[in-house]
């Protein structure tokens, strides 16, 4: 059953994909849609060792968005010839708990969902909609961001919120990130040449999103979003933990309604509203009041966390860094962790700021817990759910 799974990441604006040959694990292809809906769109697509084939118009909608990804890899190859098309869902609420094949009954839940992820669920849907035209007889997959998130035990997803808002309208802590922390955590235990099943692990994925998660025994037991994305830890543009009290004070003294807020802390909040940018890489670049502000606030959130699920835990055998500020940027690494080698956390300078791509410790050798830098790779985690699904599905035939 092995082949090409192509992985589809649909944005609002965009199309993200790749090509993943099952076989060898390597990407055939990949590429971006951007600027759908806008007057001058884009599509880049790399295939292998060629030129990056480029477009630049106006793609009015998803389905226009896809017909010329089609028609990129039909000028510039490889073939297309997808065994399965593998869908990133953000919102599977509490009822996907793994990644499912796409029917009627699937789309129809993940519609109801959407008040819960109404920035992605609708996009994430229109994807799978363009896909199931353009391949009629490839299994479609839908993997769902929240799926690893609900091994929380109920003391970790209740909220302490009136009955009826928690039974009838479903408000509890769901979690995302669930497809990195899948893949991040089983390499991490790989790098450690140790049984996932036996790890203590606290995964860190900082970018433009971020979040923190405790895993033991591969299954998550407490992560820092919480009903949708906003909760945790800094973001680029989203504020994590607020007082819950916030909307309530701003409508009474500034007239602000909880729609304009919860907009205001998701797109203009984080990075955004302490330096201006939601590039890390701009703020480190700067050496004024605002950024030092921004940094410090940035990773002392990033401490507090880790230190919260040391102590959830009992202990922790690795902190993994992942995303692209985890992967990527070393003083942030530094920093989030300062302060804590009393719990056998620490940073070896050499180590961590030594420039690579791979898979690594940046803790001192010999350290009691092993700081890791793992690049994630959620479109590869993505394929391997979609071909597992799919061959277990070949089987039960």
């Amino acid at each position: 059953m092995a082949g090409r799974i192509l992985v589809l990441n649909t944005g609002s604006s965009s199309i993200k994909y790749e090509l993943v040959d099952m076989r060898t694990r390597e990407r055939p292809a990949r590429g971006l849609v951007e600027r759908i809906g806008e007057e001058q769109g884009r599509l880049v697509h790399h295939a292998g060792d060629a030129p990056p084939y480029e477009r630049r118009e106006h793609f009015a909608g998803h389905d226009e968005g896809l017909a010329a990804v089609m028609e990129a890899f039909r000028t510039t190859g490889p073939e297309l010839d997808p065994v399965a098309v593998g869908h990133r869902v953000v919102h599977g609420g509490d009822r996907f708990d793994r990644a499912v094949l796409v029917d009627d009954g699937v789309i129809a839940a993940i519609e109801e969902l959407a008040p819960l992820a109404p920035l992605h669920n609708p996009v994430n849907l229109a994807g799978i909609r363009v896909a199931r035209e353009a391949f009629p007889e490839v299994p479609q997959v839908a993997v769902f961001d929240t799926a690893f998130q609900l091994t929380l035990p109920p003391e970790a997803y209740t909220y302490a919120v009136p009955r009826e808002w928690r039974e009838r309208l479903g408000v509890r802590r769901f979690g995302f990130h669930g497809t990195s922390c899948a893949y991040v955590s089983r390499r991490a235990a790989a790098f450690l040449g140790r049984d996932l099943a036996e790890l203590d692990l606290i995964v860190l994925h900082l970018g433009n999103g971020a979040s923190a998660t405790a895993i033991s025994g591969g299954r998550s037991v407490d992560t820092s979003m919480g009903l949708t994305p906003l909760e945790g830890l800094v973001m680029g543009t989203r504020s994590g933990d607020v007082d819950p009290a916030l909307p309530g004070y701003l409508a009474r003294v500034a007239g602000l309604d909880a729609e304009h807020v919860e907009n205001l802390l998701g797109h203009q909040g984080g990075l955004r509203a302490l330096a201006g940018t939601l590039d890390m890489r701009e703020v480190r670049a700067r050496d004024d009041a605002e950024a030092r502000l921004a940094l410090a606030v940035y990773t002392r959130r990033i401490r507090k966390y880790v230190g919260a699920y040391y102590a959830l835990l009992g202990r922790a055998d690795a902190i993994v860094f992942a995303g692209g500020v985890g992967e990527h940027d070393a003083a942030t690494r530094a920093e989030s962790l300062t302060g804590l080698e009393r719990l056998g956390i620490a940073v070896d300078p050499a180590r961590n700021e030594a420039p690579s791509q791979e898979e690594r410790a940046v803790s001192p050798p010999g350290a009691e817990v092993a700081v890791l830098v793992v690049p994630t790779d959620e479109e590869g985690e993505i394929a391997r759910q979609a071909l597992d699904l799919i061959t277990r599905s070949a089987g039960d035939t």
